[in-house]
């Protein structure tokens, strides 16, 4: 790796911590590790004070059929009795009664619970705060989402200068009937127009819609079916986007979804008057994005087959288009073996961050012009270069070393201006920006700190403030723990534990929350969440493990939980509880586990093989099935992580520890709290349904095991602060009092 000229900046960058990431893949921090000492296991540890409560009475589950279905595959003979669950809530009467019996019983259960009314209090004022996006620059213009601090919804405001006054361009909170929530919104390059993704009852389908600037008028462009889309405009007369043929009759939330293409939309015309500008009929299977370059010369059509890190891409020169008509594409790199990242262009170059020909990446620049040809900007090094964004005449550069988070500004040949690097517990995203800018934007936020918003001129290297919230609570009083414990295998995992800095001081346990999610190479940022504050202002230690299977530390860690490998992210797991048992942070019966999505299934399958380290669990939105979770909506792109049902090792692999198949009767299992959406298109909510349904049928104690339902919500993105508020006392309230941490004071 390069020898840059490394300068610190802790005064002058207030905030920055570990990369600039919000156009990489997610980050984390990590400062100083701390292992396993013997001594420290063997210290005495004083107990903390424990809450005698008493629990409400759990009545009898509801009944849920039990069919003899069964599948025979592989030469093992697999039961499934409860697939009728697998049907449409919408549709299917059954499914909606047993649900809606799950539900009522789980909601008079957590209602009961001591201090679920105080947990309410204690989020209603933790979420009371202001707080701001990052801020997207257009022509003079600036984009923000703002949200007073109680607001169902943030709403969108503009700026027509940086010192103008905010002026409300959408609120999503007026109106009665059509309640969204603001997804993605793109200015035109110039700012006259604002692209808006609307997303309904959490789910992953989004409807585009175009608003004037200067006046906020909604135009009568609407656009259907996008999802997992970006919005590239081509000048201010129109933008590509990507959608999905209109799903048929009612499996618009179920159905797998396929022939994903790249449409070209012109302001002022019906959806029906878009032209298909990039498809793969051949392989329906794949997805394609479209990005356009800062100076509007190229659009960067990006193909993956999965959520694994392989990409194609094609080109189209944007001005041969509009002296044709024709949108002409162009292979640059025609089949997904590598990963490529655009950074940016600039008239006849492209800059992109690729792994090929370099396992930890590098940056690459192609030129189009009189001498056409590609060269290596930046050479792969010991770090993991994770993304780069072009500011001003400047590269901002991404790496990931050992753990820790470096960037990088160079000049455009790579030639490095200036690195910064801050040892802080939390992390630092935005830095966006054009060719030519001369200010960017980012936000700084950890554990104790929600986010906070900065100008940077990166003519004089200078920042101030944009926004900085005020919270009812002194972040100074926690402490944020980088730690390290060894795995089954011996591998160290990082550990991140955060509690009040007394309770630190004191030595004394308390009731401790881990959390993990250890896939897809998705790394687990510091950041603010009135949710865990609220468990930490109750005295509670809130922990995050690491595990592999994420991307933490690199691309060797993600690997070394996928597929095959995948026991190793239940591993890590559960040597992070017995870590945290044996150090004295948790005392045994006072652990519980939390995860979503991939993160929800690993709770649970941890749970099967591990009954005994937990008190209770969250498993929230999860993947609970894994011999059939490629049978809906985008579960086959997830093959990459999981393996393949329909092959016969993966499946073996699979069936091994599939949360749905593998509840062990006999055991005392924990409180479980299993919580989902009926809208949930992305892990639709029959993961959950037959999960619960298993247990509540398995002889495993009599600890209770609920199913808590959102009613229009989704996977998680969208949903209304009332509805976060009151789905987020439940689940404190439900930990909490099977933990035996006291609710927090009036």
């Amino acid at each position: 790796m390069m020898q840059w000229d490394r300068i610190r900046l802790r005064r002058a960058l207030p905030g920055i911590a570990m990369g600039f990431a919000a156009w990489a893949a997610p980050v984390s921090a990590k400062t100083d590790a701390v292992g396993i000492d013997a001594a420290e296991i063997a210290a005495p540890r004083a107990p903390a004070p424990t809450t005698q409560t008493t629990l409400p009475t759990l009545v009898h589950y509801p009944m849920a059929r039990r069919d003899s279905v069964s599948d025979h595959v592989f030469g093992e003979v697999v039961a499934d009795p409860w697939r009728w669950l697998e049907a449409d809530i919408r549709t299917d009467h059954a499914v909606a009664d047993w649900v809606g019996q799950e539900n009522a019983m789980a909601r008079t259960y957590l209602a009961a619970l001591p201090g679920h009314d105080r947990f309410a209090q204690s989020l209603r004022e933790l979420y009371d705060y202001e707080r701001y996006s990052l801020p997207k620059k257009a022509g003079h213009r600036y984009f923000f989402l703002r949200n007073s601090g109680l607001l169902n919804q943030s709403v969108l405001y503009v700026r027509d200068g940086l010192d103008a006054p905010d002026r409300v361009l959408v609120d999503p909170n007026r109106g009665a009937g059509d309640a969204y929530a603001l997804d993605a919104w793109v200015p035109s390059h110039s700012g006259r127009y604002l692209a808006v993704g609307e997303q309904r009852e959490g789910s992953d389908w989004r409807t585009i819609r175009v608003i004037d600037a200067a006046s906020g008028a909604r135009l009568t462009d609407r656009l259907e079916w996008a999802n997992d889309t970006l919005i590239g405009w081509v000048g201010d007369q129109g933008f590509l986007y990507s959608r999905y043929p209109a799903p048929r009759g009612d499996d618009a939330y179920r159905a797998p979804l396929h022939d994903k293409a790249i449409w070209y939309h012109r302001i002022g015309t019906g959806q029906d008057a878009d032209v298909l500008v990039y498809a793969t009929p051949d392989h329906p299977d794949w997805g394609h994005k479209a990005q356009v370059t800062s100076d509007g010369r190229w659009a960067v059509i990006t193909t993956e087959p999965s959520t694994a890190p392989l990409r194609a891409i094609h080109l189209i020169d944007l001005a041969a288009v509009r002296r044709s008509g024709t949108w002409a594409v162009l292979p640059l790199v025609d089949q997904p073996t590598h990963d490529w990242k655009l950074v940016d262009g600039e008239g006849d170059r492209l800059w992109f961050i690729t792994n090929d020909g370099a396992p930890n990446y590098r940056l690459v620049r192609i030129d189009f012009g009189a001498r056409p040809g590609a060269h290596v900007v930046v050479s792969g090094g010991r770090g993991l270069l994770e993304a780069g964004r072009i500011v001003g005449d400047r590269l901002i550069l991404s790496y990931l070393d050992a753990g820790q988070r470096l960037a990088v500004v160079t000049d455009l040949n790579g030639r490095p201006a200036r690195a910064i690097t801050i040892s802080a517990n939390g992390a630092a995203s935005g830095f966006d920006g054009r060719p030519g800018d001369f200010e960017t934007f980012y936000q700084y936020s950890s554990y104790n700190q929600p986010p906070a918003i900065y100008r940077m001129d990166m003519r004089r290297g200078t920042v101030a403030p944009f926004a900085r919230p005020a919270v009812p609570f002194n972040p100074a009083d926690y402490v944020i723990e980088n730690r390290q414990y060894p795995s089954r295998d011996g591998t160290m995992v990082p550990l991140t534990v955060v509690r009040k800095r007394t309770l630190a001081a004191s030595g004394m346990s308390a009731p401790t929350l881990l959390y993990g999610y250890g896939g897809f190479d998705i790394a687990l940022n510091p950041g603010y969440s009135p949710w865990r504050m609220a468990w930490l202002e109750a005295g509670g230690v809130f922990a995050v493990a690491a595990v592999r299977g994420g991307g933490e530390l690199g691309p060797a860690w993600y690997q070394a939980g996928r597929a095959g490998h995948k026991q190793n992210s239940f591993d890590d797991f559960i040597a992070a509880g017995d870590y945290l048992i044996k150090s004295g942070i948790a005392r045994s019966g006072s652990l519980a586990a939390q995860g979503g999505s991939n993160g929800g299934m690993m709770v649970a399958a941890v749970i099967n093989q591990r009954p005994d380290l937990f008190v209770a669990a969250n498993p929230d939105v999860g993947v609970m099935d894994m011999l059939r979770f490629d049978r809906f909506t985008q579960g086959r792109s997830w093959i990459d992580d999981y393996g393949d049902p329909a092959r016969a090792a993966d499946w073996h692999t699979l069936r091994a520890y599939s949360p749905y198949h593998n509840i062990r009767d006999g055991e005392r299992y924990p409180a479980i709290l299993v919580t989902t959406a009926d809208t949930d298109d992305r892990v639709v909510p029959a993961h959950s349904f037959k999960y619960v349904a298993a247990l509540q049928a398995a002889q495993i104690g009599d600890r209770p095991h609920l199913l808590r339902v959102e009613s229009d919500a989704g996977h998680g993105t969208g949903k209304p602060l009332d509805k976060a508020i009151a789905s987020g006392a439940d689940v404190l309230a439900f930990l909490a009092a099977w933990t035996g941490l006291p609710a927090p004071s009036p």
